[in-house]
């Protein structure tokens, strides 16, 4: 019987049992390089859809209703008709995040809504947690009728940011299809900006970076 090294220093400890504990012992190691290597990487813009994944409905939904918009709380707005305008998921906290602790990350919108100036309002009337206006957590705006590579190019010009240095979230699959081909890490959110999306969208980001 050939015994190995770890059975003449464990002897008793099953087979399974040290194959176990050196499989725990490599993924332990895997997990620590990866943490070094991610901590303080972060992308460098993160861009967000409008209409689908920060809000919902979309502004065409409104016609009929739309502006002049009413604040009833952070979350929540209702247009001329009463109807609901609501922030998805966890949007204003993410916002609040990024500008609290990602200093060098930008924020940008990257929309195609119907309702250019309904935006903007809702932008100024939505609130994040720390009670600070959506529009004040942006420092770039693309927001016209376009392909969004068209969106994507005009911010690299503007910012002098890479491709590969941006994260865009967006609830419309053939927009994720057409940015990813510039280079840009491009999440779907089919139910908007949900807290389970962000944090594996930040993941998926940070494995691109050190892959």
């Amino acid at each position: 019987h050939h015994w190995t090294e770890s059975q003449i220093l464990y002897p008793h400890l099953s087979f399974s049992t040290i194959r176990l504990s050196f499989q725990l012992i490599s993924l332990g190691a895997v997990s620590s390089a990866f943490s070094t290597m991610s901590k303080g990487l972060k992308p460098k813009l993160v861009a967000f859809d409008l209409d689908g994944t920060i809000w919902s409905p979309d502004m065409y939904m409104l016609w009929g209703g739309g502006a002049p918009f009413k604040y009833v709380k952070n979350e929540e707005l209702r247009d001329r008709s009463g109807a609901k305008v609501n922030l998805l998921g966890i949007s204003g906290e993410i916002l609040d995040t990024i500008a609290t602790d990602w200093l060098d990350t930008k924020v940008a919108w990257v929309s195609c809504t119907d309702e250019p100036d309904w935006a903007d309002e809702c932008m100024k009337k939505f609130k994040t947690p720390m009670g600070v206006p959506l529009v004040e957590r942006v420092d770039e705006q693309c927001i016209f009728k376009a392909n969004k590579q068209t969106h994507f190019r005009q911010l690299q010009k503007r910012t002098g940011i890479a491709f590969e240095d941006m994260l865009f979230f967006d609830n419309e699959r053939g927009n994720i299809v057409s940015v990813e081909q510039l280079g840009v890490c491009s999440i779907y959110c089919p139910r908007g900006m949900t807290r389970e999306i962000w944090e594996s969208g930040v993941k998926i980001w940070l494995k691109t970076k050190i892959n």
